[in-house]
């Protein structure tokens, strides 16, 4: 019998989660924010974009960063705030 673990993908294994979110159109904040955990603030345009890759992240979700403002980011609601702008 399998653990609950084994049968969720992770977000570090992306695949899975990448296949969910494979347009920017169909990505969710929350999915979005699934990739940036972890991230310390304050954090810059490149910072979030670098800690997305190291997370898997799918292309949707770097395409939305790279529409970010390169301005430095203060919490993970200000995140949310540019996500629902760039999206």
């Amino acid at each position: 019998m399998r653990s609950m673990a084994e049968e969720r993908p992770s977000v570090k294994g992306g695949r899975a989660a990448a296949s969910a979110t494979a347009s920017v159109e169909e990505l969710s904040a929350s999915a979005f924010q699934k990739y940036l955990g972890g991230m310390d603030y304050p954090a810059g345009k490149g910072d979030l974009i670098s800690h997305a890759r190291k997370n898997d992240a799918p292309d949707a979700v770097i395409e939305v960063l790279q529409k970010f403002d390169d301005r430095q980011y203060q919490s993970a609601a200000d995140v949310s705030k540019e996500f629902g702008k760039a999206k």
